[in-house]
Order: C-alpha cells, then sequence, then structure tokens
C-alpha cells in the first residue's frame, strides 16, 4: 500500500520548535517532488514549504521564510520540516504530499499523487 505518514506534531508554546516528519512506505520518494502544506481552522489549504527531488531547490511560503528548514534523506525515505519561532499564527493541521515531477530541480504545490492523513500542531501558551 503506498502512503505518506506525518508525525512529529503537538502541542508547543510560542517560540519553541517542532520537527515534522514524513515518511514514505510502498514506494521510494527519490524521484518524487514533496510539499507540506497546512490547513487552519476555518482556512484552505495552503502551501508552505516544498523540495525538489535532488534537494537542489526549496521553496518557502513568505509567512515562514527564516523560521521554517525542509529537508530530504532519501536513504530513510523521509522528508522533514524543522519549524523554529513558532507562532500562534501557526497552528493548523500540516500534511505533507508527493509529486512525481518532471524536473528534479523543481517543487510546485499542484497536482500532488500522495497525501498524508496530516498531524496537528497547536502553538499555545
Amino acid at each position: 500500500q503506498l502512503q505518506l505518514v506525518e508525525s512529529g506534531g503537538g502541542l508547543v508554546q510560542p517560540g519553541g520548535s517542532l520537527r515534522l516528519s514524513c515518511a514514505a512506505s510502498g514506494f521510494t520518494l527519490d524521484n518524487y517532488a514533496i510539499g507540506w502544506f497546512r490547513q487552519a481552522p476555518g482556512k484552505e489549504r495552503e502551501g508552505v514549504s516544498c523540495v525538489s527531488s535532488n534537494s537542489g531547490h526549496t521553496n518557502y511560503a513568505d509567512s515562514v521564510k527564516g523560521r521554517f528548514t525542509i529537508s530530504r534523506d532519501n536513504a530513510k525515505n523521509t522528508v522533514y520540516l524543522q519549524m523554529n519561532s513558532l507562532k500562534p499564527e501557526d497552528t493548523a493541521v500540516y500534511y505533507c504530499a508527493a509529486r512525481l515531477y518532471g524536473s528534479r530541480w523543481g517543487c510546485v504545490y499542484s497536482g500532488m499523487d500522495y497525501w498524508g492523513r496530516g498531524t496537528l500542531v497547536t502553538v499555545s501558551s
């Protein structure tokens, strides 16, 4: 069964850090661009960060630039999202998604082939 599983969410105080993981099973992530998305209550899902299959290109939403870092370890078939200096407005369910993208140097937030079920991040004091 092909699936992505997110982990690492939880409750954290403002200013704190979390590292989310996205592990693939049933397929290898080597040729897939990966995106992290989030959906806050009452809001639409938005792209947060993405990484190309060769890790040569990354992209970040303006709201997380300088605070979040995406990385991947193809040997572990896992992608990570390191989140620092968290703010209450970062509270959301975070999803990872994979797309078999035509270029190993690009990543996008649309046309994803596989989605995880999400992990909840709550930033609150």
